[in-house]
């Protein structure tokens, strides 16, 4: 049994598979219907109005319906696309067991528990006949699928068939209507419509289900004495053909599966079984440990069942559908229909080969599993589950076999898989003893290689070798060497598949595809929502695959995408450029056609085979969103540009691929403000002037336009901005634009017009204008302000302009690859002599100084000049001129050159903070380069830290301590300057060396003394701080010697033992009334891992502490420890005194939870012991240990790490990772390293 899909919910009463969508509806016992997408796993939609448990639910095979029936006597029929319920039919007296529509008529059958059968017309919304005879419930009722009967089961121990002939001849016949509405008026139960034809009576107690088999006449039953039976049926009677027994509690459901000859019925007994319905035996049993099934549903065309139970439902199959099958020498070798048959693709040629014997029940998963074909020797190798695994070994026949020629004879043998390794040899997985078998063709053992590691799969590889899966990787076996050549951890892979050159290999897992070299070294993965079923490569090294809908390809960079839908799924064989050989579930071979362009055009990207790109770009039909959207993805702009019709996309993609021409006309076409905006934006980046003042003129943003003529230093630009603020009455702007100018008069002249005569007249007195301070003073008489004397005027003019006007300097390149032979496609040479006539519009703007009709200043651009062809002056005099022809074509040449030469912006370069992202999997690292969300991420992976509130200040000195800064000019921001570790004048510029660290471990053995001297001058707060402060910078140090690694790994250790020490000294110190719990924490204290001068200091603590609270006993023993430790003659002479005094009276007054006897630690949070033996979590970071059930936590120790959260362990630097890395390129070498403790390593 194969689940394909798993729910968990409330009890399911009621299943329905849709036909045509990968949907089924599950009716709860919480009555709630819902609607699940099996195949990807979510649940569509909710419907929630029957009034307690739904016990039946069915979806009409041709509308958007599906029927209901539940506890509260209702039968709703919904329409899902609409969402909601359409009607209620009322009728029934009690619950409703189960509703089923018609397969042609729009009718729906229901069973009630009030003893009837009632069926309705959903088109009319009535009931057209009511079907009574059963003295008990009727558990269900169901129509037959091709004749016009109704099959019902009762709990009154009896199966009842009923003929609605005459029913079905009253709907088709319009001229019956009348009559059928009146006996339906007079007659409350239907009269003849229905009636009984059979009554099966046999079971012992009430019947739960019965079904209908879908072509013989047959019918199945199940019921509460355990017992499934099987019924036969003619013209004029029914009788029992067999009981099947195996069930230990009431049979819930059963049913027909035709395509294999079975029954399906589940139990209260908390299984499903399968039955051979010739032999009448048990095929296979599925239980589960707790929950009772109640239900059953088959997929009306597919290989799918489902079955619910108290917690949910799943969906599953009863065999694989996937033929075996392999390609080789231009020809596929299938098993079908227990023969082995070749179809030539070339001359679409299948031929029958031979004949397969059958083992054992070939229809329930007994079919073979793999082919394997070995074309020099002409040898079949097959592997099938039969007797727990078995392979057989078939010379194919030169002659090709008939339908009636004996099976030829079979080498056999048992093993779980086995596959050709070499012309003349095969491997078999022995699962029992984990080893490959090598046998030769006469079914011979050669070899047995023990495995590494528990094996469970083998799949084919190179020659010699064979690719083994384990439980959470694969690995490359060699069988001469008997040696791994590489593993790749990646778990549950089902199949594989090798590039056409064996370069590369596809992993396909349930949802992941894993893109690997030869060697095993991962290149790229892609995942899907839905099942992956094969693959194939093609010829350009792209692999092709198949999802249940689609198929798919995968790049060598991982990027994937949507070649064309299935109707149904297929496994893909083979792929030949523009075709894909492949099988379907029934075993025939197709070839379906494809479209290759958008995948090329792909993979000539990301391979830079420009010349392949423009040649897809001109003759391909290129387009979508996808497209669009993959280009600017990928860094590609300026191609997806010619892609693009509508002007807005184009505008923000000329942006983004800098071209600013494209841009302009786009603007222009589009004319919105924020386009001109972002136009004048990134036109200043560029430092096009031009363009930016082109644009804040067509937005009329007048303050803008000052700004750009302030930093430009064009002086009279501004004036003229001046005078059309004040045409505009615009006094502040106007203001701005005196003080830019530096005007002063004028700015006295606005302040006084707009009556601030105050500031005026201050204005005019420090900037010497006497006459006017002067005349000021007058207007103002009493009111004037008193200036200081120490008051010195100056001007606020900004410093000039380096370069005055034009646009910025920029760096002269190469034409881009994509530039020049795209601008021009398809432009004649007049049409690109139009668009340079008309490429000025960068000129400045002809402003008149006047009021327009709606009295806003009128501004007019050099295209709206309208120039008079008849002027006096004749223009420029350009006569043609008579050259030689070679000196024409020359010339002609050379012209067609300049045309396409156009120069693009030089790409930029990357940013050393990235570099040193990428080279470096270390957090301190990524700090330094400014990367903090990475840093913060690898800390999370590594450590469990989820509180960075302590590593902020942290990694902001990082970041500041490896960045410098240079001023430039005086307008010019400031330049950042990266500082590198270990550089010096002799290294190579292109290199690029790690970021300059300011904590380093000498820095963390100077805090570590101050600690120690902290500690023992009794200075706890103190302490803890600094001990803290050294357990957030050891997540962030990098260090580069293995010593260092392990001098690190200790001094985490120490932290942590002080840290928890200090910690509960603290508390200690705050509980003043409860003398019980100090003695506890000063005799915790003791048992800390500590310098050897801090233990005596703690055990002098403890014992003066527990001395005066009269616990004798204890004091005692930590008067015996403190001597044991050799201390100073004063601490001993103390500890001798306390020890005589004790042990007259070697008694404790108060009961301590603490035994010294048995060994402990401490828990970080609640400072209890936890003694050897018993549960614990810790922190993934410092390793301080806490009681159970606070997971979850942040650690009170470090206060970084959550508590019992899995971790990598941290990284330290470039020798403990077990790497070199080559500054130049971003790969990794190996150097041979010991191995790694567990822990922080």
């Amino acid at each position: 049994m194969l689940i394909k899909f798993e729910t968990k919910s409330n009890r399911v009463k009621g299943l329905s598979f849709h036909g045509k969508r990968p949907w089924i509806l599950a009716s709860l016992h919480t009555g709630v219907i819902q609607l699940w997408d099996y195949r990807m796993g979510t649940l569509i939609d909710r419907f929630e109005e029957h009034d307690g448990p739904v016990r039946g639910v069915h979806f009409h095979n041709s509308q958007p319906l599906f029927v209901s029936g539940g506890d509260d006597y209702k039968i709703k029929v919904w329409n899902y696309k609409l969402r909601r319920c359409l009607f209620t039919l009322l009728g029934h007296l009690d619950y409703i067991r189960t509703v089923n529509f018609h397969h042609e008529y729009p009718w729906i059958v229901s069973a009630s528990d009030d003893q009837t059968i009632r069926i309705w017309n959903w088109q009319s919304r009535t009931c057209i006949s009511v079907l009574t005879g059963h003295n008990h419930y009727v558990m269900c009722a169901s129509f037959h699928p091709k004749e016009d009967l109704v099959a019902s089961a009762s709990l009154d121990q009896t199966v009842r068939v009923w003929d609605i002939g005459a029913l079905r001849k009253k709907t088709v016949s319009p001229a019956d209507d009348i009559l059928r509405l009146t006996q339906m008026n007079t007659d409350l139960f239907g009269g003849g419509d229905a009636v009984v034809k059979y009554v099966l009576e046999g079971h012992d107690r009430g019947v739960n289900w019965a079904a209908f088999h879908p072509t013989l006449p047959l019918i199945v039953s199940g019921a509460d004495d355990r017992q499934v039976k099987l019924w036969r049926m003619n013209d004029t009677k029914a009788w029992e053909v067999d009981t099947l027994k195996g069930h230990a509690n009431n049979v819930s459901c059963v049913m027909f599966v035709a395509k294999h000859d079975i029954i399906v019925s589940n139990s209260e007994d908390k299984n499903i079984r399968v039955w051979d319905a010739s032999r009448r035996v048990v095929l296979m049993t599925f239980r589960r440990e707790h929950d009772r099934f109640w239900v059953l549903a088959a997929h009306p065309s597919m290989n799918l069942l489902a079955a619910g139970h108290d917690s949910g439902m799943l969906v599953f199959k009863l065999e694989r559908e996937r033929p075996a099958f392999a390609y080789s020498s231009d020809s596929l070798y299938y098993v079908k229909d227990r023969f082995l048959r070749c179809f030539n693709p070339t001359s679409q040629k299948d031929d029958q080969l031979m004949t397969i014997k059958r083992s054992g029940n070939f229809n329930l998963n007994q079919a073979p599993r793999s082919l394997s074909y070995s074309p020099t020797e002409n040898i079949v190798l097959l592997c099938s589950d039969v007797d727990g695994g078995s392979y057989e070994l078939f010379t194919v026949p030169k002659e090709i076999m008939g339908k009636n020629d004996p099976p030829p004879e079979s080498k056999r043998g048992s093993g779980a898989f086995a596959i050709f390794v070499a012309r003349n040899r095969f491997a078999v997985l022995d699962k029992v003893n984990n080893q490959i078998v090598v046998k030769n063709l006469r079914n011979e053992v050669v070899k047995k290689n023990s495995l590494p590691v528990a094996v469970d799969t083998i799949f084919p590889a190179a020659t010699g070798n064979v690719l083994c899966r384990a439980e959470d990787k694969v690995f490359l076996f060699d069988l001469q060497q008997r040696t791994t050549l590489g593993n790749l951890h990646i778990p549950s892979v089902k199949y594989v598949s090798w590039s056409n050159e064996m370069e590369y290999v596809a992993l396909l897992s349930k949802h992941t595809i894993t893109i690997a070299s030869r060697s095993l070294v991962h290149q790229c993965s892609c995942h899907e929502t839905i099942r992956i079923k094969s693959g194939a490569w093609d010829d350009n090294g792209v692999f092709i695959y198949t999802t249940l809908s689609h198929i798919k390809y995968c790049l060598p960079n991982g990027d994937n995408g949507i070649i064309r839908t299935l109707d149904e799924p297929v496994y893909v064989v083979r792929v030949f450029g523009n075709s894909v050989l492949c099988m379907s579930r029934d075993g025939s071979c197709t070839t379906l056609g494809i479209d290759s362009t958008e995948y090329l055009f792909k993979l000539s990207l990301i391979k830079k085979r420009y010349d392949q790109v423009m040649s897809m770009i001109k003759n391909s039909q290129l387009c979508g969103q996808a497209m669009i959207g993959y280009l600017h993805q990928k860094g590609f702009p300026e191609v997806a540009l010619h892609f693009v019709k509508d002007e807005r996309t184009r505008f923000n993609l000329a942006l983004e691929s800098g071209n600013i021409q494209v841009a302009v006309a786009s603007a222009k076409e589009i004319d919105d403000k924020d386009h001109w905006y972002k136009l004048g934006v990134e036109a200043l980046r560029q430092g096009n002037a031009c363009i930016v003042e082109y644009a804040y003129q067509r937005t009329k943003n007048f303050d803008r336009l000052s700004f750009l003529y302030l930093v430009a230093g064009n002086m009279d630009k501004l004036s003229k901005m001046m005078r059309i603020a004040e045409l505009k009455s615009d006094v502040m702007g106007q203001f701005h634009n005196a003080l830019y100018l530096g005007d002063i008069q004028e700015r006295v002249k606005i302040l006084e017009n707009s009556g601030h005569l105050p500031l005026a007249y201050v204005t005019a007195y420090i900037h010497g204008l006497t006459e006017v301070a002067e005349r000021l003073a007058a207007e103002l008489g009493g009111n004037v302000p008193s200036i200081p004397s120490s008051i010195k005027s100056s001007l606020l003019i900004p410093p000039a302009p380096i370069m005055c006007g034009g646009d910025w300097p920029l760096l002269r390149v190469t034409m881009g690859i994509f530039e020049g032979g795209l601008e021009n496609r398809g432009k004649t040479a007049h049409e690109g002599e139009e668009e340079a006539a008309d490429a000025n519009w960068g000129e400045d703007l002809e402003i008149i100084e006047m009021e327009g009709p709606n009295g806003d200043l009128e501004i007019i651009g050099d295209e709206e000049v309208i120039e008079d062809g008849d002027g006096e002056e004749g223009g420029w005099d350009l006569e043609d001129l008579e050259l030689p022809p070679e000196l024409a074509a020359a010339a002609n040449i050379a012209g067609i050159r300049l045309s396409n030469s156009s120069f693009v912006a030089p790409t930029p370069g990357m940013p050393v903070s990235q570099i040193w992202t990428q080279k470096s999997s270390l957090a301190g690292e990524h700090a330094a380069a400014g990367n903090f969300d990475t840093a913060m991420r690898l800390l999370s992976r590594q450590l469990g830290i989820r509180n960075f509130a302590p590593l902020k200040p942290l990694f902001m000195d990082l970041y500041l301590g490896s960045h410098a800064y240079l001023r430039g000019f005086p307008s010019a921001p400031l330049v950042p300057l990266a500082v590198e570790r270990g550089w010096n004048e002799q290294g190579s510029a292109n290199v690029r060396g790690p970021p300059a660290m300011v904590s380093k471990l000498s820095f963390l053995e100077e805090r570590l003394k101050l600690a120690y001297k902290a500690t023992t001058e009794g200075k706890f707060a103190e302490a803890l701080k600094l001990f803290l402060n050294i357990l957030h910078l050891i997540p962030i140090i990098v260090v580069d010697s293995r010593r260092e690694v392990d001098e690190v790994k200790e001094l985490v250790v120490i932290a942590k033992e002080y840290v928890l020490a200090l910690q509960m000294e603290v508390k200690r110190k705050e509980l003043k009334d409860d003398p019980v719990r100090q003695q506890e924490l000063a005799a915790y204290f003791t048992h800390c891992n500590l310098q050897k001068v801090h233990l005596r200091l703690a055990l002098m603590n403890a014992m003066g502490v527990c001395f005066k609270g009269n616990n004798y006993n204890t004091a005692a023993n930590f008067a015996r420890r403190l001597l044991e430790t050799d201390p100073p003659s004063n601490q001993a002479s103390k500890a001798r005194q306390v020890l005589q005094i004790c042990e007259r009276n070697p008694k404790d007054a108060s009961q301590l939870n603490y035994d010294f006897r048995n060994p402990f630690i401490l828990c970080g949070l609640t400072f209890v012991p936890i003694y050897h033996g018993q549960k614990s979590v810790l922190c993934p970071y410092c390793t301080a240990k806490f009681v159970p059930g606070i997971e979850g936590q942040i650690c009170t120790v470090c206060n970084l790490a959550v508590i019992g959260l899995d971790a990598s362990g941290i990284g330290l630097g470039l020798v403990q990772l077990g790497v070199v890395h080559d500054c130049t390129t971003t790969s990794q070498v190996p150097i041979p390293t010991a191995e790694l403790p567990n822990g922080i390593g």
